[in-house]
């Protein structure tokens, strides 16, 4: 059983009801009642332990919590990687027309960075033809978080067989890469000072990797960005930081700037979004900026950053009416963000030619029906539209 599976949470909490109950009814008796207070105690102490891991996926199976590295394969040569299960699809939910996209697994190692990171790969079903490039969507994750959050709390292989399926969305391999070597080091994918050289990882040797060991393109119109919360923040900052690299990048709840000293105070000026606008020579790229009404951080930060993207850089804002900063807004808000990228994305091609790689009828990025989608100027979305429907996983998350 993993140790972030909801499993050994379930027997914490049993032994703490137990342990509870049990001093309930041995209360006359001194040596029970200390026996139990103890382990009721060490009950509360482990399950919370449980649940902080699970929300921080520090360490997803017990081999990791004794340092244990995962037997995946290693991504510097050509060679198979390891087909992973994506979680399953909520009950009741539409299974995609088009085909189903998998997931495989890897380790990702980097020479430029000196770093060697698990990552996820997702590879949609026109991939299995064994013909054609595909574009590449890079994702970073949040703070606590992890690639996995991707496919577990945000359902996102889910999101992309739907919109691929329903034509929204060109056939594309979307690239899970971690940020960090610790799940409990932030590094905002910057490269610290004094710290893991998480910029130069992902923006060399992630790429490098994709393209010697998958069938992509490796032109810059055929690479975009996404992240949400911290990893919105990644997006901007990576994308301003290398426009020659990527076309586009679309940030979900994203900040304007850092949550941490980069060391060389970088953080207010190079790798802050807001200074490189106002002070430096605007690329021409595409920037989604997306953010719910009540969440008054992000809000502001994507208000400032959509006043200052002007041209050459082309902006699209997508607001929600509410929800915070929260699982639930980022599932509503994935949808449609992958679909503008794939509109600013060049399409799949066949081999040696020009001909592009479909799936489901070539429409629009942008559905008739409703969807979070505002163009132009930020405002309030309107009520009663692109609201995040309410879940259970609907977790604030601080970065």
């Amino acid at each position: 059983m993993r140790l972030d599976a909801a499993g050994p949470l379930l027997i914490g909490l049993a032994l703490v009801v137990a342990a509870a109950v049990g001093i309930a009814f041995g209360w006359e008796r001194r040596t029970v009642r200390i026996v139990l207070a103890v382990v009721s105690t060490l009950a509360v102490m482990g399950t919370s332990a449980l649940e902080l891991n699970r929300l921080t996926e520090a360490y997803p199976t017990w081999s990791a919590l004794v340092g244990a590295k995962p037997a995946t394969d290693t991504m510097d040569r050509p060679g198979p990687a390891t087909e992973t299960s994506p979680a399953p699809a909520p009950a009741g939910a539409p299974r995609p027309a088009g085909g189903a996209g998998r997931i495989v697994e890897l380790t990702i190692a980097g020479p430029a960075s000196g770093m060697s990171m698990p990552a996820y790969v997702y590879l949609p079903s026109a991939y299995a033809t064994g013909r054609g490039r595909f574009p590449v969507i890079e994702a970073t994750h949040g703070f606590p978080g992890s690639p996995k959050t991707w496919l577990t709390r945000l359902d996102v292989v889910r999101h992309l067989d739907r919109e691929i399926a329903a034509g929204r969305m060109a056939p594309t391999v979307v690239v899970f890469a971690s940020q960090t070597p610790s799940a409990l080091v932030d590094t905002e994918c910057l490269d610290l000072t004094r710290g893991p050289k998480a910029e130069t990882y992902l923006t060399r040797d992630v790429p490098a990797a994709i393209a010697a060991n998958f069938r992509v393109r490796t032109d810059r119109a055929g690479w975009g960005l996404i992240g949400y919360s911290a990893g919105g923040f990644c997006s901007t900052d990576l994308i301003l930081r290398h426009p020659g690299q990527y076309a586009a990048a679309a940030s979900l709840s994203g900040y304007a700037g850092p949550g941490i000293k980069v060391g060389d105070a970088s953080e207010k000026t190079l790798n802050n979004s807001l200074w490189r606008l106002q002070h430096l020579t605007r690329p021409p790229i595409g920037l989604y900026l997306a953010w719910a009404n009540d969440d008054k951080h992000t809000k502001a930060d994507g208000l400032r950053m959509a006043q200052l993207a002007t041209a050459p850089i082309a902006v699209t804002t997508a607001i929600v009416a509410h929800g915070g900063h929260s699982d639930a807004v980022w599932q509503t808000m994935e949808g449609p963000a992958f679909d503008w990228l794939s509109s600013w994305l060049a399409r799949p091609v066949l081999s040696g030619r020009a001909r592009p790689v479909l799936s489901g009828p070539a429409q629009s990025a942008f559905s008739r029906r409703a969807r979070p989608v505002l163009s132009g100027p930020a405002q309030p979305a309107p009520s009663g539209r692109a609201q995040p429907a309410p879940s259970g996983r609907a977790r604030p998350v601080a970065r």
